[in-house]
């Protein structure tokens, strides 16, 4: 199994490191050694919009064969929405990817025709923008329409991990992970 999280320039911190950290439990708990977590994007380091400067362990284009690719969100979302030549690097199928997005992120699931007569939620500084780009946005911390979630705000990536582990794994791996994040010892 192959999880990306799709990472930029000025992203969200916590965006990128709640799911990663999440997500990679299921290997730690689960002994799940087939799967792999990746940063990805589109140089060998992006920086946080807190100033941290984190490795890329691969590119975009590896989003295409994952099968669950999770977009952040951030500042950086502003300048690549729109970018057709971006978006044009991907060429995802919800009808065999987990497809989701953090806050922000769902401009680019919108941009690349993924939010087309769905409904979806986001971060409140930009729900004006996604409805100009036709989604129903609703006010909900987590949408899930077929294969493609999004997630309105940083603490929504609790949802968002679980379904990509619920659907990759089970809910009892599910559960295991978010024991081993509230274990008192």
């Amino acid at each position: 199994m192959k999880i990306v999280i799709v990472t930029f320039d000025e992203f969200t911190d916590l965006d990128v490191f709640f799911p990663w950290d999440i997500l990679n439990r299921v290997k730690l708990v689960g002994g799940k050694t087939d799967l792999e977590v990746k940063l990805i994007g589109t140089k060998s380091s992006h920086v946080s919009m807190a100033g941290l400067e984190i490795p890329m362990s691969g590119t975009i284009k590896e989003a295409n064969e994952a099968d669950a690719v999770l977009f952040a969100s951030g500042k950086g979302v502003q300048d690549l929405y729109q970018n057709e030549h971006y978006l044009a690097q991907f060429s995802l199928d919800p009808s065999r990817q987990l497809i989701g997005s953090m806050c922000s992120g769902a401009l680019i699931l919108a941009g690349l025709g993924l939010l087309k007569n769905k409904k979806a939620t986001t971060y409140p500084t930009v729900v004006h923008q996604l409805k100009e780009l036709g989604v129903d946005v609703v006010k909900e911390s987590f949408v899930l329409q077929g294969n493609v979630a999004t997630a309105a705000g940083c603490l929504a990536a609790q949802e968002l991990s679980s379904w990509i582990i619920s659907s990759l794994y089970n809910d009892d791996m599910v559960q295991l992970v978010f024991d081993s994040v509230q274990k008192v010892r």
